[in-house]
């Protein structure tokens, strides 16, 4: 074979495989596919607990009420529990939600979107439209804001 025809069948193979790539991704499963998620060994209803209390401690991180969200299942069918956070210093909105995982009593806390600016609509979502950087900034601060000090409420319960 000659190095041509090995030169345009690799250059083929990684055609097809970022095709199918792409592909896949836009028929990832579920309603939030880009979600990062974090585990905790607790209940779904006392992790809502640790976030509220998360919240009353620390009320900066609470949306101002002019946007209007409301937390919780939309009805009882609901499969998400949706919260929402606020980094004043940046305006930016945080939306996340809770889910029960199995039966096993822990709970999958999934990481979904920013808002950013004083008003709605300006949503992005992680793991999807933010440059890798950007995305590893954005998770870090999660994190470090909101995720650790409800672990931390949660753990000293």
């Amino acid at each position: 074979m000659s190095v041509l025809k090995k030169i345009t069948l690799g250059i083929l193979a990684v055609l097809v495989g970022v095709g199918l790539y792409k592909l896949a991704e836009l028929y990832s499963p579920g309603s939030y596919p880009n979600a990062e998620t974090y585990g905790f060994d607790v209940s779904e209803s006392e992790l809502i607990k640790g976030v509220h209390q998360f919240k009353m401690e620390n009320p900066q991180f609470t949306p101002p009420v002019k946007f209007g969200l409301k937390e919780g299942r939309e009805n009882a069918n609901d499969h998400w529990y949706s919260l929402y956070f606020y980094y004043p210093e940046s305006k930016e909105i945080i939306y996340a939600w809770t889910r029960p995982k199995g039966f096993g009593g822990s709970t999958t806390l999934g990481f979904v979107g920013i808002n950013q600016g004083d008003e709605l609509g300006n949503w992005k979502d992680i793991n999807r439209d933010f440059n890798s950087s950007e995305n590893s900034i954005q998770k870090k601060k999660f994190e470090t804001l909101i995720l650790n000090p409800i672990r931390k409420i949660i753990d000293n319960k």
